[in-house]
């Protein structure tokens, strides 16, 4: 009986060493997994302030060095004066809309920007937004269109001036990056509760192993012609942003030489 007895108090105290053993081992991997998140955050954040850093020391640098030049002396030289000055309050709009950027994510990331969700046609809006980017289409010989002519509404719930900004970002990025004679064109698809969106175009194309990255802030593809087209490096993020403020996903595919295809969906009204 006494053998008994010990031989159960020896299961129970294996057994009670083998729950704390478990609990210890969930535990360790529970704070391994929130330091590792904590690291990413971290390096996140160090990256974020570097990109950032640069970005706006490029336009201010560059206003400096001509309104240092205007200063001491080009004012009065009739050959560069306006065209200094010009210049100047290029990199000053290129650092505005820098800021206007930045103001934006911050205020739908905190939940500080008030969605103003109503009822919505998308052939209508997309259609406006199209005549927004018009002249820069003409001036690239890129064709602004649908995939077929669309008779009947598309009616969904969103904020229409921030779908605007979506829209516009994504046809501005197929005109920038599109070859001369190709196109821009959007589609409609009918999914359930949702409409399917997708925006394509038949430009340069991205390589495969950008595309896991596209959204994030500052990241570019082609980082010398990005900056010489002046963006922000920020249009993608946004529109990330307001998408997932929808409580819905983007996508993108893409294939080097023969174009991008962002993809969403918006719920239908």
């Amino acid at each position: 009986e006494k053998i008994d007895q010990k031989l159960i108090h020896a299961s129970q105290t294996k057994d009670a060493l083998g729950e704390v053993q478990k609990d210890v081992e969930e535990w360790a991997s529970v704070k391994q997994g929130e330091i590792r998140a904590l690291k990413e955050q971290a390096t996140f954040r160090r990256d974020f302030i570097g990109n950032l850093a640069h970005e706006l020391r490029t336009p201010i640098f560059n206003m400096q060095g001509y309104l240092l030049t205007l200063l001491e002396g080009g004012l009065e030289d009739e050959k560069i004066n306006y065209n200094y000055l010009t210049r100047a309050d290029e990199n000053l709009e290129r650092l505005i809309a820098l800021v206007e950027d930045l103001d934006s994510i911050s205020k739908i990331e905190g939940g500080r920007e008030e969605m103003k969700i109503k009822r919505h046609n998308l052939v209508k809006l997309t259609t406006k937004v199209f005549d927004l980017f018009e002249l820069q289409a003409e001036q690239k010989k890129i064709e602004l269109r649908y995939n077929k002519k669309y008779d009947k509404p598309f009616n969904v719930m969103i904020d229409k001036e921030k779908m605007v900004q979506v829209f516009s970002n994504l046809i501005m990025n197929a005109i920038h990056y599109g070859k001369e004679g190709g196109f821009c064109e959007i589609r409609f698809y009918d999914a359930d509760k949702n409409v399917l969106v997708e925006v394509k175009d038949s430009g340069i194309g991205i390589d495969s192993e950008h595309l896991s990255r596209l959204f994030e802030r500052f990241y570019r593809v082609d980082k010398s012609r990005a900056r010489h087209e002046g963006g922000t490096g920020l249009g993608l993020a946004i529109v990330k942003h307001i998408i997932d403020a929808h409580g819905q996903s983007i996508n993108v595919r893409s294939e080097l030489g023969k174009g991008t295809t962002f993809s969403f969906t918006l719920p239908k009204a």
